[in-house]
């Protein structure tokens, strides 16, 4: 197998499952708990997040190869890089209300959030530390957001058989949420020990 081949199959698994950006890494921590009441919206969240991901983590390799390292400008890559992807994320939420209100309602203000979401953030700066061609930094985007988006679904259809079960009237509501999300999080760092290549 061809050696780059391998390290975009490396990214992926790595995004999603050995340095999943919310239950290894622990970024965007608040989309995951306040959307992931219901699995539909968590499904629409994580396909937002994962989308803004992909286009962000191209836009700000784009701009970071081509306007800030030519002119010298490493220091501002936050700055630029929040810029970037709060122009993609109102793209998004007029697309959204445009083509699906009903997901556009269920979101609120969650969906704004994405801006600030340091997932988002958290993957372009990850793609220029790393050093990753255009290409990687599209596949870990990508890849990132779709990690995302598997542990919010599972989050979320984990909260609604709690939401459901009997337990304890002291565990009920955010308390068994948060034993839930450790519980869940230790599971994923089972995957840490995976060789990758």
């Amino acid at each position: 197998m061809n050696a780059y081949v391998q390290s975009l199959l490396g990214i992926l698994l790595s995004a999603v499952l050995t340095e999943n950006f919310i239950l290894v890494k622990f970024y965007g921590i608040c989309p995951f708990m306040g959307v992931s009441k219901k699995t539909d919206t968590a499904i629409g969240m994580g396909m937002a997040v994962t989308f803004v991901m992909g286009i962000a983590c191209a836009a700000c390799w784009v701009v970071n190869q081509w306007v800030l390292v030519p002119l010298e400008l490493e220091y501002m890559q936050t700055v630029t890089f929040i810029l970037v992807i709060a122009s993609i994320v109102q793209v998004v939420e007029m697309f959204l209300k445009k083509t699906v209100p009903a997901l556009y309602q269920a979101l609120g203000i969650y969906l704004p959030l994405i801006t600030t979401n340091c997932a988002v953030l958290g993957a372009a700066l990850v793609n220029v530390q790393k050093g990753y061609d255009f290409l990687q930094s599209v596949v870990f985007g990508v890849c990132g957001g779709l990690g995302f988006t598997l542990a919010i679904v599972l989050f979320a259809s984990i909260r609604e058989r709690t939401d459901k079960s009997d337990c304890p009237q002291c565990f009920k509501g955010f308390p068994i949420t948060l034993i839930s999300a450790g519980l869940l999080a230790l599971a994923f760092m089972g995957f840490s020990g995976l060789k990758i290549f």
